[in-house]
């Protein structure tokens, strides 16, 4: 990856993503943040019986980001980490364009049939079409 400075992994729930940016990144000295994004809490939550509600709130992404600097830890990387709530394109997009970033690293999940391609949410496409910088994906 020549010439790039600071990159943006953008976590998909798997730490696939984050391993194959990682190694991407360490040819040369790259700043490199990983993003998760959470959906916005619409509140008005009627929950019994939970004992951590910061984890359903949060939709394990507190986890998910532990889970990122631990594969991080063992390639010897440093990275910061990010946990933003909104829509995941526009989110990813925004941190992008605030951080200055020089890529954005996308993780694609294979998906299941032709139905989920059809009406899945198509937040690589989004990114692509609205992104201040190159846009590369991996497969997740």
């Amino acid at each position: 990856m020549k010439g790039y400075r600071k990159v943006l992994i953008a976590m998909n729930g798997s730490t696939d993503v984050v391993k194959e940016g990682i190694k991407m990144a360490q040819d040369e000295k790259t700043w490199v943040t990983v993003l998760k994004v959470i959906p916005e809490n619409e509140g008005d939550l009627n929950l019994t019986g939970i004992r951590n509600l910061e984890d359903v709130l949060d939709s394990g992404a507190r986890k998910a980001l532990a889970e990122a600097r631990g594969v991080a830890n063992a390639e010897s990387a440093l990275i910061r980490t990010r946990l933003e709530e909104g829509t995941p394109a526009e989110k990813i997009v925004e941190v992008a364009a605030e951080e200055r970033c020089d890529v954005i690293i996308l993780g694609a999940k294979k998906q299941k049939g032709w139905i989920e391609r059809l009406f899945g949410d198509h937040v690589i496409e989004n990114v692509i079409r609205q992104a201040p910088c190159p846009v590369f994906v991996v497969g997740a």
